[in-house]
């Protein structure tokens, strides 16, 4: 007998198109999968090495520090010192996360009450929406549209009413479109915030990925009395089957979610949290590399949409590149019919949001000779 809670949740539409590509894949099919943001590199061998090492070890082994190492701890705030020159103290404003996806979920259940409204972006991540009716919030949505560059219209927002209104989620550099905000953006945001209190949340986990100015929200003055951030190592090092992920914030903030999440696990793994160390410490040539290799694929990407009559804005961050689809046509049927004429997956628009069904997302993590190998497949007759 199903929870109510669950009535209004389906499962995740990438866990069901897997099955279906890997069915496909069992009969025979030679699917290209470019739907999936799932990094095909490894991360930085130093990383590899650390957690094998620790592994190995006889006395690592046992339940860790809810609240993680503070050798973790020290190297985020480092980390975000050196590349956001965000200030954070190690000790209570930071929270090590067994991946930010489970941030979602703790920050929703530690501050929403029933009936509670939460500003969530459309397009954006789905994950958002399932979070806040879990918690037993209502979803309000706010439009993101490539006239305004994909940030949110705020003098619009202000003369809806917010009185309802507990937390505003957010996402630069934005997933699916690419789009990035700034400081003077943010700093509207702050203050919009302020004026409405509402507690703003920004998952941040695209900021080193073809992204020439990363950013944090937390950098801006005043940002730490109404705001919290979300981090991961998933995207920015290739580990997210390491589920590592960080939430920075004030210290009552931070509490108030340890509330939730000491109730949910025991601790992330010795081994991890030292390689996340090793992570975090990685020289900065690292993403010089990374963004390279993404720089490379991007390019055949954005031939793959002039082939498939894809438009798409050349100048987009992040892990995926965001298009438009030729006037009349809608995701679900063009992706489904990419798949069964050319063996090729990728994300419909429709899942982001209701105002992206003529839009499809193309993941950059698949190697240049795949991507090479789609551009190929498409421009047969």
């Amino acid at each position: 007998m199903q929870a109510q809670r669950l009535e209004h949740i389906q499962e995740y539409y990438f866990s069901t198109k897997l099955k279906e590509i890997a069915r496909l894949r069992a009969e025979g099919k030679p699917i290209i999968n470019l739907g999936i943001g799932s990094p095909d590199l490894p991360p930085p061998e130093a990383v590899r090495q650390t957690l094998a090492a620790t592994a190995l070890l006889s006395d690592t082994h046992q339940y860790q520090s809810y609240r993680g190492i503070p050798e973790l701890r020290q190297a985020i705030a480092g980390y975000y010192q050196r590349y956001f020159g965000t200030g954070l103290d190690a000790e209570t404003e930071i929270l090590p996360l067994i991946g930010s996806k489970e941030g979602i979920m703790h920050i929703s259940m530690a501050f929403l009450n029933q009936g509670d409204e939460v500003l969530l972006p459309d397009p954006g991540y789905m994950t958002y929406r399932s979070a806040t009716l879990l918690a037993g919030g209502k979803p309000v949505y706010y439009t993101l549209n490539e006239a305004n560059n994909y940030l949110p219209d705020l003098k619009a927002l202000a003369q809806t009413d917010l009185k309802k209104v507990k937390l505003m989620w957010l996402n630069y550099p934005h997933m699916p479109t690419g789009a990035v905000a700034n400081k003077a953006f943010y700093r509207q945001l702050i203050d919009f915030a302020y004026k409405h209190q509402i507690l703003l949340v920004n998952d941040n986990p695209y900021s080193m990925i073809l992204n020439s100015q990363p950013l944090s929200l937390l950098s801006i003055s005043g940002a730490k009395a109404v705001a919290l951030e979300l981090n991961s190592l998933s995207k920015s090092h290739n580990m997210a089957g390491w589920r590592i992920g960080m939430l920075l914030g004030k210290k009552d903030y931070i509490d108030t979610v340890m509330k939730f999440k000491s109730q949910m696990d025991s601790g992330m793994f010795l081994g991890l949290q030292k390689a996340a160390v090793t992570a975090l410490n990685t020289s900065p040539e690292w993403f010089d590399k990374l963004n390279k290799t993404y720089s490379r694929r991007k390019s055949i990407v954005l031939k793959i949409c002039d082939a498939l009559n894809l438009q798409a804005r050349p100048n987009q961050s992040g892990l995926f590149v965001w298009a438009k689809l030729p006037d009349g046509q809608n995701s679900r049927d063009f992706t489904d019919r990419l798949l069964k004429e050319k063996d090729i997956f990728l994300a419909p628009g429709f899942i982001f949001g209701q105002h992206s069904d003529d839009y499809v997302r193309i993941s950059l993590t698949n190697s240049e000779a795949i991507l090479t190998e789609t551009l190929n497949r498409i421009k047969q007759k």
